[in-house]
């Protein structure tokens, strides 16, 4: 019995082994980035007391630039946000202020969210930040998957290690551990509703869990998604917070 599962055990690792962890980030990266791309989508930010619901348009052009901004709830509204390369804007409609969001205040929770300003400036490819290595395999909602582990190969990231499991048909992610460089975990993400768009396998329903706080973290739903579709550069400028 002991040698069947070590021959089991070797031709598991052997297989594991044989693929390519950079190609297979790569294609990761292929299912999650495009030229542009305009989702419609709902941040459901959950309360001790009540529930918040945020519903946005954004745009995204590659993986330098997005613009979003918040349609409802009434207080909310008109609030946008510009990410230009590594630099990010909001607009106050409120206060009429735009103002930039830059060093610590960066790692500040987005309306309350389990999400930071950070992880919404996050949009470089993972095959540019990280060295993957595959450790095994496993189910994760639902999915048969690969585990990976990403060590950070840049400086400027705020995960310097990752654990992902990864969906071995289409290689969408279905779960991301989030940690600090000490090997603290900071954050969990998982992912659900894979859907395919335009060639690209893309979670619909995402859950962001600050493991630092408490409740049931926040939920991100995409609503509608085009992709590869035209986007005016006009978008993209300043200028337009205010309009």
């Amino acid at each position: 019995m002991k040698k069947i599962f070590t021959l089991a055990f070797l031709l598991i690792t052997s297989f594991t082994n044989a693929q390519d962890p950079v190609a297979m980030l790569k294609k990761i990266d292929e299912n999650m980035f495009s030229n542009t791309k305009i989702t419609k989508s709902k941040m459901i930010v959950y309360g001790k007391r009540k529930n918040k619901e945020i519903v946005m348009d954004a745009y995204s052009r590659g993986t330098n630039d997005t613009f979003s901004e918040y349609l409802s709830p009434a207080r909310e509204k008109g609030t946008k946000m510009l990410k230009l390369d590594d630099k990010l804007w909001i607009y106050s409609p409120s206060s009429d202020r735009t103002i930039q969001i830059s060093g610590h205040m960066l790692r500040q929770s987005v309306n309350g969210s389990d999400m930071s300003y950070e992880d919404m400036m996050q949009e470089r490819k993972l095959v540019e930040m990280y060295i993957p290595k595959i450790v095994g395999e496993e189910e994760m909602n639902g999915e048969e998957c690969y585990i990976m582990e990403l060590d950070a190969k840049v400086e400027d990231i705020s995960y310097p290690k990752m654990k992902m499991w990864v969906e071995k048909k289409h290689f969408a992610v279905m779960r991301q551990d989030l940690f600090a460089k000490s090997g603290q975990m900071l954050k969990t993400v998982n992912m659900q509703d894979i859907r395919l768009v335009n060639g690209r396998y893309y979670p619909f329903k995402m859950n962001y869990k600050d493991v630092l706080k408490d409740g049931k973290g926040t939920d991100f739903v995409v609503l509608e998604m085009q992709d590869n579709v035209p986007i005016s550069d006009n978008v993209f400028n300043k200028a337009n917070l205010k309009k």
